[in-house]
């Protein structure tokens, strides 16, 4: 079977993490971004023709993967391929990901081999075996596969598409944008779908001013009946970061080991950008309670149920609890950090307290000094 990958790097926002970095480049769990992810999920499943879309920010993006070698992957046409901005619209907004596919046409057509395209966001991170989605998908005969989750929607969460099934596994109802209520299976903005079938759909809707996948594609198709859908239910650890709150929750939920287990299953490793650094040094003084920890990090003083990237230092006497602290960031003697996320090269003074919630977490942003 000859699959190529999408992956939409620009996937929604995650607050001020992605004011200067797409969604598919913001760091994740200590030493990952979120794309690794769904690029590890496809070379484990042998998809090898990928081509990654990004409107804007995309200088991060780039940088951290480089030439593709960590994912076995070469930066070359009929290899990993970067998709550049683009819009059609003469304002230059972004429309839709059905304009993107349109404008990304000659990818889809190079490689005459591929039969069948799986297409996923930047936004939701989990560890799955795409083989047996593909297996599903190939399986049902249907026009297009849909990844679900159960036990996501609470009637509180808007869900960007939400599907329901009867008691014999049939769709009954499909909603976009709805805070759906417990019962509704939740989208994990992954498809599989034949690429003929893709080209076809995508310039027709196109061509009737229809850019959105999941209103335009999903729905309207399915509400017309000029579509058939398969619901492929996933059951692992689904982490949906689509807001600063969604980020802050499932980065400290890693702690957890369940989770973290699920999430970075051995038996399908997630890959990413190598960069050896020492071990981490722990001083004599330090206390380092329940916490996610990289190397390369000086830790004199405390932490608690934190996640901390690499080359973190944490100088004597501070104390961190439920933070996540990003890569190169320094906590200065004395200062109390607590619900707070640092991104990348933040230095924050000797003394400082900065407080947040649990639902309310403070950003410090890049490059600040505090």
């Amino acid at each position: 079977m000859n699959v190529m990958g999408i992956i939409f790097a620009n996937d929604g926002e995650i607050g001020e993490l992605t004011d200067k970095r797409t969604t598919a480049s913001v760091p994740f769990g200590g030493r990952y971004r979120q794309v690794d992810f769904a690029l590890s999920n496809m070379i484990d499943a042998g998809i090898r023709h990928i081509g990654i879309i990004s409107r804007h920010t995309y200088q991060s993006l780039m940088n951290h993967i480089g030439s593709g070698e960590e994912w076995g992957l070469e930066l070359e046409e009929g290899g990993l391929e970067f998709l550049t901005p683009y819009a059609m619209s003469t304002t230059d907004n972004y429309r839709g990901k059905l304009e993107t596919l349109y404008s990304a046409m000659d990818f889809l057509e190079y490689g005459a081999d591929d039969e069948y395209v799986v297409m996923t966001g930047s936004a939701i991170l989990c560890n799955m075996d795409m083989n047996k989605l593909l297996a599903s998908h190939v399986e049902s005969g249907k026009d297009i596969t849909v990844v679900t989750k159960a036990d996501v929607a609470n009637g509180r969460k808007q869900l960007d598409l939400a599907l329901k099934l009867d008691g014999k596994g049939n769709i009954e109802d499909i909603a976009v944008d709805f805070k759906a209520p417990t019962g509704y299976l939740a989208s994990m903005d992954i498809f599989v779908l034949s690429k003929r079938w893709l080209m076809e759909r995508v310039k027709e809707c196109v061509s009737h001013n229809l850019f959105h996948m999941d209103r335009d594609l999903v729905l309207g198709l399915w509400q017309k009946k000029q579509i058939s859908i398969n619901v492929y239910q996933f059951e692992g650890a689904a982490l949906y970061n689509e807001s600063v709150e969604d980020y802050f929750h499932n980065s400290l939920a890693l702690i957890n080991s369940d989770v973290r287990h699920d999430i970075f299953n051995s038996s399908h490793p997630i890959f990413t950008k190598v960069r050896d650094r020492v071990p981490t040094y722990y001083g004599e003084n330090s206390n380092i309670e329940n916490c996610i920890v990289a190397d390369g990090c000086m830790l004199e003083g405390h932490a608690k149920n934190s996640v901390i990237f690499r080359q973190v230092t944490i100088s004597e006497g501070a104390e961190v609890e439920d933070c996540v602290i990003m890569n190169d960031s320094v906590v200065g003697e004395g200062s109390k950090l607590k619900c707070v996320i640092l991104d990348k090269d933040v230095t924050v003074k000797p003394g400082t307290v900065i407080m947040g919630t649990p639902n309310t977490p403070v950003i410090i942003k890049r490059g600040d000094t505090v």
